[in-house]
């Protein structure tokens, strides 16, 4: 297994306040996002099983008209087909699994 090193990957914006560095494996696709203080990821839903963990930082979490707040530490699991929508209450730190690979990240 390679060992990627962050340092040499580009950072991307694909929304307002979501600066990323993406990556993946055979089977899965990763995000490593630095997050500003009020941005927002609209409810939108995909085949994909994603996995959240916070790094830093508080996140408002929508799974299924479910909200919760997700702090250091906490790990939300998004399923497959699954709606859901994700707002930073502070700056924020998260990585973002998701199997199988999301192509459109890459």
């Amino acid at each position: 297994m390679p060992i990627l090193d962050p340092a040499h990957m580009k950072t991307r914006e694909p929304l307002p306040g979501w600066k990323g560095r993406f990556w993946r494996s055979e089977t899965m696709s990763f995000a490593h996002y630095a997050i500003s203080a009020g941005a927002s990821i609209h409810e939108h839903h995909h085949p994909h099983e994603e996995v959240w963990t916070v790094i830093e930082g508080q996140l408002e979490v929508t799974i299924d008209g479910q909200t919760q707040l997700a702090g250091p530490g906490v790990v939300a699991v998004v399923p497959p087909n699954a709606r859901h929508s994700v707002r930073a209450l502070s700056e924020a730190t998260a990585v973002i699994a998701n199997h199988p690979v999301r192509h459109e990240f890459l």
